[in-house]
């Protein structure tokens, strides 16, 4: 295939899932054995598989016919790689958004289930704008790009009507007025909204030691393919897989131990909201 290959989005964890079960369920061949007859190193089916390179609707028609499965089923794999290539609002460079949020945003699409832990500010899914644009400022954003930052944070928060969030959030971000204490004052009566309406709020008090403390992070659960975890860094991110999911996976549920009931978190955002 001509030209670069694009980078791997959420919809190749899913075909590549459904390529390993194809293979396992339905052929006698192993990793080594598959790859040879399709005429790829193992490296590359082993990454095709876990969603770790970009997969063509060419790349499921070529594996399948290996394969040999019926053809109504290898024509229903190959539609569905094919409209999963439509591209998103992510796929378009956005001026002054990081590149990391486009595959981020495309995990987020097709995720069902997604798990912030956040230690020093609300979560991105969260913010309200004045609150996000008092923060990218004092990230060090440049005024002209951050209504277009804060329009790409807006489109990331339209996943959460239709998928089971949860949001753990460290008391000193409750506390910390980027933007300004109004905009604080309107951050925490969204909070108190949102928890209102069914997304899960967990408040996790200060001064209560526990590894959860290193850094934040967002879990994405998906239906047919495996967790990831994404870490956001200083101006780029760094998405985590199999193995490397399973300690945060702990962590999660530590949290979930630690954190104080919704009814409880409520009661705690509605009195600091009321101190202001």
């Amino acid at each position: 295939m001509s030209g670069q290959r694009k980078t791997p989005q959420a919809r190749d964890r899913t075909i590549g899932a459904q390529l390993r079960a194809v293979r396992l369920e339905q052929t006698t061949l192993n990793l080594e054995a598959a790859a040879h007859a399709v005429g790829w190193s193992p490296a590359t089916l082993s990454r095709t598989e876990n969603g770790k390179r970009h997969i063509t609707s060419e790349d499921v028609s070529a594996v399948l016919a290996v394969y040999g499965v019926p053809v109504a089923q290898r024509d229903e794999l190959i539609e569905s790689a094919r409209a999963g290539a439509q591209a998103g609002w992510w796929s378009r460079p956005l001026p002054g958004v990081v590149p990391d949020l486009g595959t981020l945003a495309s995990y987020e699409s097709t995720a069902t289930a997604l798990t912030d832990w956040s230690l020093a500010v609300v979560p991105g899914l969260l913010q309200t704008e004045r609150y996000a644009a008092g923060f990218m400022l004092a990230d060090g954003a440049v005024q002209k790009d951050v209504e277009t930052r804060w329009m790409a944070r807006l489109r990331r928060q339209q996943v959460l009507p239709r998928v089971d969030y949860v949001a753990f959030i460290h008391e000193t971000a409750l506390r910390t007025p980027f933007g300004g204490v109004d905009a604080l004052k309107e951050q925490l009566a969204h909070l108190l909204e949102a928890s209102h309406r069914g997304r899960g709020v967990r408040i996790v008090r200060e001064h209560v030691p526990h590894r959860a403390l290193l850094h934040s992070w967002l879990m994405l659960h998906f239906p047919q393919a495996a967790t990831v975890l994404h870490v956001e860094l200083y101006r780029s991110g760094l998405f985590l897989h199999d193995s490397e999911v399973r300690v945060y996976e702990d962590v999660r549920s530590e949290l979930d131990d630690l954190a104080l009931s919704g009814a409880e978190s409520r009661s705690m955002i509605g009195r600091l909201l009321e101190g202001l």
